[in-house]
């Protein structure tokens, strides 16, 4: 199906990020070009509580720009640009003057100029500064604000706005001369005299906040991040990919200002994103923090609590809030956010995160959340099911669907772009919807709630669960299936079902999702997984969002054809509990083989082309998040899926059934507040040291 397109008024586009370098330390973070100058213009910026302090910071010596020769990480917060500043009049073509910048997300930067060559420098140097203190929303839609009026003072330049205030000072090294006027302002060093071998160097801090300050909003932790670091041995790839994502997280930590006690820990969760979504979100940072279940529950207790505070208490149509319903994001102000969204700064419009909290605190108390949390939390759970339960009372269908309200969210789960469910014709399908996974996600609630539950003696309450669940995998079986002539299994499962129970047609990546949520038949994890490894789906460097073979793939698409990080890692999860081995192994190959060309910090999603002999390396999408939330944490989830770990607290065992052909050893992941070590040989026979005291090893 072809659609027509017609000609309309120019309107502002979403900045393109596939190479911009970024800096994190949330919930600040800088972004700039390769040569690490900020002119104004895309996302570039120095950024905290997503206010754009400085949108320009641009250097010049002798009135011209250095000329950039490299960029390194120092670590996900830092980073160095490397430039050269170069003489006409010299006999060598050799470099003599290195001008370094190393920059950090929340402090500011150091500049530092040094004389490598034999003759005496004199430099005039200078620093033009301006700030427009938008909002991350108005960045994000490529929407211009007006350059800030620059108040010059000694050693500093500020700006001022409703909404917001910025200052950068230089808190080291040589006094600068200061202007401001309408335009911005400078810092300028009119004679900086440099003799052989000598250097210059001057630190600058840029400061900032929202006005007023938000209430509650969270902040940036004080304390060390709240998982264990394991030590992996096996393939250098996945080696890389925790690595890098381990660090990648630890930037991406936020801090819930209120805690359980003022002496108590602090209740620390995974931001979204960056730069878009460097704040709490429902769903994104409870997938974070199940994936990291394997190194400590800390980090689960923290999201558990930080959303539990936020839970709904009443029904509010704008902020589409609802007694029980869980945070879907947290902004500090309300925001334009374009295409007409109009989002409050406490915006509930998710279907899927609320089922997934319960089962976050499920997941959590298995791997050995303490008994005190579990109980104080329990009641938030029975409060987020019974939310999931009314709400698929509202049809009499019984499915769990998405009701989106004007200028809200249209699609309601994680695939939440406006055309993120379509049929095998290519058409737009309208809510409201019930997602296959939202209904996977309900039942796996529901039956891991009813065995918390039973476990503390409330034994109708969990029957009732049971009964509801079975009810709701019977409506499933009877709905969802799709039979096919043509493809690697005779039937496949809906993206959707809209009212009347019709299914939209055309495979997508959803149904991987399902694999370890129980809710599927005794064929079902086989004809899943066949479509998985299928090249429909599989490109051959991840699952594709949505099949090759149908209308409207788009490898470049947001959720109609490319490749989702963490969407392949749960598909990868699901393929390994269900024994599905083979299957895994193809996806676990082409993710990993992929991660090495992202130098192992992986976008939010990349493209969806086909992987050939001769295919070049994968591209990221031009508007992803990078580093990202659920993108980081899924090495830890492909790790633990390859060792097939799975705990029941209930019996005090620990499953284990690696994947065959994948040895490796892993020190360092965490059970009940034990430190394991798992070994897995060539024929994936493994062996578990370290286990909690009463608590067994059982091969599944």
């Amino acid at each position: 199906m072809f659609e027509s397109v017609e000609p309309s008024s120019q309107r502002a586009l979403q900045p393109l990020l596939h190479d911009v370098v970024f800096c994190v330390a949330a919930p600040a973070f800088a972004a700039s070009s390769r040569d690490g100058q900020l002119r104004g213009i895309r996302a570039e910026g120095f950024y905290d509580h997503d206010r754009r302090l400085l949108h320009t910071l641009c250097l010049l010596l002798d009135e011209r720009e250095p000329e950039p020769i490299g960029v390194q990480p120092l670590g996900p917060h830092q980073v160095r640009f490397t430039a050269v500043h170069r003489y006409p009049r010299d006999r060598t073509d050799d470099p003599t003057l290195i001008v370094e910048r190393i920059r950090t997300a929340g402090s500011g930067e150091t500049i530092s100029l040094r004389n490598i060559g034999t003759a005496e420098r004199r430099l005039h140097v200078q620093l033009a500064a301006a700030s427009d203190l938008a909002d991350i929303a108005d960045v994000k839609r490529g929407h211009s604000r007006p350059v800030l009026r620059c108040a010059a003072a000694r050693a500093s330049l500020a700006w001022r706005s409703p909404s917001g205030r910025a200052r950068i000072t230089v808190v080291s090294g040589p006094r600068p001369e200061t202007s401001g006027g309408p335009e911005g302002g400078t810092m300028t060093w009119p004679l900086v005299l440099l003799r052989p071998g000598e250097s210059w160097q001057v630190e600058l801090a840029v400061t900032g906040r929202a006005v007023p300050t938000p209430p509650g909003h969270p902040v940036a932790p004080t304390t060390p991040a709240p998982w264990n670091d394991p030590v992996v041995a096996g393939d250098r790839r996945l080696m890389g990919l925790v690595r890098r994502g381990l660090g990648d997280l630890r930037a991406l930590r936020l801090a819930d200002p209120q805690r359980t006690a003022d002496t108590g820990p602090e209740d620390q969760f995974i931001a979204a994103g960056c730069p878009w979504y460097l704040t709490l979100f429902g769903r994104d940072s409870i997938w974070s923090a199940r994936m990291m279940l394997p190194l400590g529950t800390d980090l689960a207790r923290g999201t558990l609590w930080a959303l539990a505070r936020r839970q709904g208490r009443v029904h509010d149509h704008y902020r589409e809030e609802a007694p029980g319903r869980i945070l879907h994001e947290l902004r500090p102000a309300e925001a334009q956010h374009g295409h007409g969204l109009l989002l409050p700064a406490y915006y509930y419009g998710s279907v899927d995160a609320t089922p997934l909290f319960v089962t976050l605190l499920v997941e959590a108390w298995h791997w050995g959340l303490s008994d005190e949390d579990v109980t104080a939390l329990l009641p938030h759970a029975q409060l987020a099911m019974d939310w999931v339960l009314k709400s698929s009372s509202r049809d009499e269908d019984g499915l769990l669907r998405y009701y989106p309200r004007a200028g809200g969210l249209r699609h309601q789960s994680w695939k939440d772009s406006d055309d993120a469910v379509r049929d095998a014709e290519g058409r737009h399908i309208e809510p409201p919807l019930a997602l296959c996974e939202v209904q996977g996600y309900a039942y796996e609630a529901a039956m891991g709630l009813a065995s918390l539950l039973n476990s503390r003696g409330q034994r109708e309450a969990a029957q009732g669960l049971l009964v509801w669940a079975d009810s709701l995998r019977k409506r499933f079986a009877d709905s969802f299936w799709i039979p096919t002539r043509n493809g690697p299994a005779s039937r496949y499962v809906a993206i959707a079902v809209g009212h009347g129970l019709t299914p939209v047609s055309g495979p997508a990546s959803n149904m991987g999702q399902l694999l370890s949520t129980g809710i599927l038949d005794p064929d079902g994890p086989g004809d899943i997984a066949a479509w998985l490894a299928d090249d429909e789906l599989n490109s051959g460097w991840g699952l594709r969002s949505r099949s090759a073979a149908v209308p409207g793939f788009n490898p470049l698409s947001y959720h109609g054809g490319s490749v989702w990080t963490h969407d392949t890692a749960i598909a990868i999860q699901g393929l390994c509990a269900t024994g599905r081995h083979e299957e895994a192994s193809k996806l676990v190959d082409g993710l990993l083989d992929a991660a090495t060309y992202f130098s192992y910090r992986m976008p939010e999603l990349y493209a969806g082309d086909a992987r050939t002999d001769d295919s070049p390396a994968p591209l990221a999408y031009p508007a992803a998040c990078r580093p990202q939330g659920w993108s980081a944490a899924s090495g830890v989830a492909v790790l633990s899926a390859l060792l097939g770990l799975k705990p029941d607290v209930t019996s005090r065992t620990l499953h284990v059934r690696p994947v065959p052909q994948w040895p490796m050893t892993v020190r360092g992941l965490v059970l009940a507040g034990q430190r394991l070590t798992v070994e897995v040989d060539r024929e994936g026979a493994a062996k578990v040291s370290g286990l909690p005291e009463g608590w067994r090893v059982s091969p599944s």
